[in-house]
């Protein structure tokens, strides 16, 4: 017999999943209010679009399960750009190396970011605020000011029809990667514990300021490459790449149900969170209206979010 599906468990679903449930709930209205919302070209320049973005709220959503909060990850976004411009541009290198060197020195500054805060008990406000300015000057250093143009059939074969499109099966695969990394690896429950908890970890004898450290070299790692994933769609690297993206990164982890006291959050409903203001965007902009009442609606999304979240921890108190 199949079991009887009471009020009460209806409503912990509803709750559990009001990320997927506000995703779809757009995906309808988006497709009732214009009918090229759901045409194969825009639902593939949605992915395009939103490739670098998931991949920068993933690193963010890590840094915020240990409590924490990255602002650099916008910055961080220019600098590899920047970098990788230069060294396939004005240093000759073969592209493989340009992006190794890249991601290892982006690697690099995350985790100066997080041994700030790990080791020298610096807010990770105040020290991600502080290498937000360093990456960013890095950037335009590197660039003197003006946007590099990239080789054509180079990083831009990530996003080409001609080569189908790698970049949506690289995506794919990190999100899978630090899925199985969160809910099935030591580190990602020990991540988890380090917002939770932190005390009782301490206690545990489990050394909680590597974990910090790293969290803030991944969340570097994941913008850099988002910002070449950026730069491959238009073939230019500029300095002036990801400026406010660090917000939407925040946003998306809200609206998934990440709480930014740390320990709560999905790899999944992040990954929701980011389709979720992308396709606030891209319906607004289908119906031509102006760019400021997106970031209005935006706002009162994760309001909403928010809410939903604290009702989702009062039900969890009291089941």
């Amino acid at each position: 017999m199949m079991k009887k599906i009471n009020g009460k468990d209806f409503k912990n679903f509803l709750i559990q999943n009001n990320t997927y449930l506000i995703l779809l709930l757009l995906v309808i209205v988006s497709s009732l209010l214009t009918g090229d919302f759901l045409t194969s070209m825009n639902i593939r320049n949605i992915f395009l679009q939103q490739a670098g973005p998931i991949c920068m709220a993933i690193g963010m959503l890590f840094v915020i399960l240990t409590g924490g909060i990255d602002l650099a990850v916008g910055s961080y976004m220019a600098f590899g750009v920047s970098m990788m411009g230069v060294l396939l541009v004005n240093h000759n290198m073969s592209l493989g190396i340009s992006i190794l060197v890249t991601l290892i020195i982006g690697f690099f500054l995350g985790a100066i970011t997080g041994t700030l805060v790990a080791y020298a008990n610096m807010q990770g406000f105040i020290a991600s605020l502080a290498m937000m300015t360093v990456a960013r000057g890095i950037s335009y250093v590197l660039t003197v000011g003006v946007p590099i143009r990239l080789p054509l059939d180079s990083i831009d074969l990530l996003v080409a029809k001609s080569t189908n499109y790698p970049i949506f099966y690289l995506t794919a695969g990190i999100i899978i990667f630090f899925m199985c990394i969160q809910h099935y690896t030591t580190y990602g429950r020990l991540v988890i514990a380090c917002g939770s908890n932190r005390n009782a970890v301490e206690l545990a004898g489990i050394r909680v300021r590597r974990y910090i450290t790293s969290v803030y070299a991944v969340s570097a790692l994941l913008s850099v490459f988002a910002g070449m994933v950026a730069a491959a769609r238009v073939s230019t690297a500029s300095p002036n790449l990801g400026s406010g993206m660090e917000l939407n990164a925040i946003a998306a982890c809200a609206i998934g149900g990440a709480s930014l006291a740390g320990g709560v959050g999905s790899v999944l409903k992040t990954v929701a969170g980011v389709l979720v203001l992308a396709l606030i965007g891209n319906v607004m902009n289908l119906l031509s209206v102006p760019p400021y009442p997106q970031d209005i609606i935006k706002g009162i999304i994760i309001i909403l979010a928010v809410l939903l979240q604290l009702a989702t921890s009062k039900t969890e108190r009291t089941v």
